[in-house]
């Protein structure tokens, strides 16, 4: 845990210094301490210092989700662009920028929360739908059918209102830049609640992992947990899209990658999470700045880009007959 804190204080750093121009840590410091409003202190107070605080908050808000979703749902694939959720809340807030008018992220956000729960539900709705057994490849089927969906209808309501949009085209990929503090501001309480939701199950997501009913018979309160995680993956995974977009596979991977570290104790990844999702995503964010000079990538195709390789691996991993 302490080497994962000094990443993420590192990969901050980086974030304040490097970009499509790079800033001596001097300037870092100084643009931290007694900001003058000069040169290249103006970047990095007003452009970087905002991204940096967005990204912490916005991964903090998909690692956490993502690592709920897979332990309640016993599903090793899961991830809220993966299953959907994402998707939900991006059309909900596509829908109400479009048809209601809506500007500022404190008046859409609300859209964000109902469409991820309406995506949640809907899926795991499909996915226990007919007499075969309810399996997390069924789950992740029928998330990446309906978040195929629900993006469809988000893009045709995007062309048939184009100028709602005009200020909102690296929104769609996810994207980190451009977004003041104000922004974090309005987010940071729903992910503050999510976090503190998480923490009030952590101690019950090991008994639920284990199935219902060896669940029940052990005195773990399944439906306590899973109400709790559905409302904290709502907070998170809506606070995050309304945000920065609809950015996928940050929850995939970082429960994963602790793992080896962690064990399959479900508090431990939760904890790692809280330092390992937003340094990985700060990361993404850095190698879009860099990766094509001087235009940028949103942090959304870069994960997209690592992402995919890591689900077909997990894919090939534990087997589609097998899961």
């Amino acid at each position: 845990m302490a080497l994962a804190a000094v990443l993420l204080a590192l990969v901050c750093v980086a974030s304040l210094a490097i970009g499509t121009e790079n800033v001596s840590l001097s300037t870092v410091w100084s643009a931290l301490t007694e900001y003058r409003n000069l040169g290249d202190e103006w970047i990095v107070h007003e452009l970087r210092v905002p991204r940096t605080v967005l990204a912490l908050l916005v991964g903090l808000a998909l690692g956490l989700s993502g690592t709920l979703i897979q332990a309640v749902g016993r599903n090793p694939l899961a991830d809220s662009e993966i299953l959907g959720i994402n998707s939900g809340a991006a059309l909900f807030v596509v829908t109400a920028i479009a048809l209601l008018g809506l500007r500022g992220i404190w008046t859409y956000i609300w859209f964000a929360f109902a469409g991820a729960l309406f995506a949640m539900v809907l899926v795991y709705l499909v996915g226990m739908a007919g007499r075969g057994t309810v399996t997390p490849v069924r789950v992740l089927l029928a998330g990446v059918a309906i978040g195929a969906v629900l993006d469809g209808i988000g893009f045709a309501v995007r062309l048939r209102h184009p100028r709602a949009f005009d200020n909102m085209r690296f929104w769609d990929a996810g994207a980190l830049d451009g977004r003041p503090l104000d922004v974090a501001a309005t987010i940071s309480p729903f992910i503050a609640v999510g976090a503190v939701l998480c923490l009030v199950v952590s101690r019950s997501l090991n008994v639920t992992a284990l199935g219902d009913d060896l669940a029940r018979s052990m005195g773990g309160n399944v439906v306590r947990t899973q109400v709790l995680s559905l409302v904290a993956v709502t907070l998170l995974a809506g606070a995050a899209t309304a945000a920065a977009g609809p950015i996928g596979f940050v929850g995939l991977m970082v429960p994963h990658a602790v793992r080896r570290f962690t064990g399959p104790d479900w508090r431990w990844i939760l904890a790692y999470a809280v330092c390992v999702a937003p340094a990985l995503l700060l990361g993404a964010d850095i190698i879009g700045r860099v990766v094509i000079r001087p235009a940028e990538l949103p942090a959304g195709i870069v994960t997209a880009f690592v992402g995919a390789p890591v689900l077909i691996w997990l894919v090939r991993k534990h087997g589609a007959d097998r899961t």
